[in-house]
């Protein structure tokens, strides 16, 4: 860790407020906001914890706060990764800052909102985002005939089974690599329209899961996917997910996925998964960075 930005103050200088920069990891219920990012007239996740932050460390103004990577509206996290630059004297201690009272704090006032899971000062060169080498999300289906109730959508999608599973992982293996997702993303209002929105995926994978307590809504068999990136692109997960479910239903062939890759073209394809069967579970770090979050590894 790097030492707290200071300089040699002469006899007629105020002391300069030097700061520290901290990682919080963190875990949300996506339910309840407007998006990750910071919109000044909603709700958000970055906004609630830029005000917890500046009331509870009574500082002047809300200090800005950067994300490993932006989730939607429902769109939840287990192991979101942040950056913020706090003041150097905040819980500081003889034995160096006080990572537990820190978290103690902001817990009490973000009242399970947002879950602070982490808290630890690290260097300035570290960035949530632009030192991150992957993120890893993970889409919970419920299969069922007929579909669950509603209620279940927060957190999964109930659809209609049986889905092939050999079929929805023969396309998984057809994004793996460096592909132009143009078909599976919502163009950046900053791109132009020709702009290719090329991403590499490292791993992709569809498995049910065991069930032996039968906690399942209506005993719907649970069904998980489990992606892998350097980088997504927006809605590219959740466009994914609803071709490759129309893929296990036998509603579109095998290679439907690899044909739109190399087409480029969305038309007619089914409408993006919904919000809550997402989660963001795990970002990728260096070890001078703290390593990955979340529970994978």
């Amino acid at each position: 860790m790097t030492t707290p930005r200071w300089r040699v103050l002469s006899s007629f200088e105020q002391p300069v407020v030097t700061t520290q920069r901290w990682r919080l990891d963190l875990a949300y219920d996506g339910n309840g906001f407007t998006g990750f990012a910071f919109q000044p007239e909603f709700t958000t996740v970055v906004g609630l914890l830029r005000e917890t932050l500046a009331s509870t460390l009574h500082m002047s103004e809300e200090p800005l706060v950067v994300g490993a990577g932006r989730t939607d509206t429902g769109v939840h996290a287990f192991a979101q990764v942040v950056h913020v630059d706090l003041p150097v004297q905040l819980f500081a201690t003889n034995r160096g800052p006080d990572r537990e009272r820190l978290m103690r704090s902001l817990n009490k006032q973000l009242r399970g909102r947002i879950r602070v899971i982490r808290a630890d000062p690290v260097s300035d060169e570290f960035h949530a985002r632009f030192s991150a080498t992957w993120r890893e999300y993970r889409y919970l289906l419920l299969e069922a005939t007929p579909p669950a109730l509603e209620v279940n959508a927060s957190w999964s999608w109930s659809v209609e089974g049986p889905l092939d599973l050999t079929a929805m992982n023969g396309a998984c293996a057809d994004i793996i690599g460096t592909h132009d997702f143009r078909a599976f993303c919502r163009r950046p209002t900053n791109s132009e329209p020709g702009e290719p929105l090329l991403r590499h995926v490292i791993g992709a994978r569809w498995e049910r899961l065991e069930d032996e307590w039968g906690m399942s809504p209506n005993n719907a068999p649970a069904v998980r996917l489990t992606i892998r990136a350097t980088s997504f692109c927006h809605n590219m997960v959740r466009c994914l997910t609803s071709t490759m479910v129309a893929i296990g239903q036998r509603r579109l062939p095998q290679n439907a996925v690899k044909q739109r890759l190399e087409s480029l073209k969305r038309d007619h394809l089914p409408p993006p998964a919904p919000a809550g069967g997402l989660s963001l579970i795990g970002v990728g770090f260096d070890e001078f960075a703290g390593g990955p979050s979340g529970f994978v590894r």
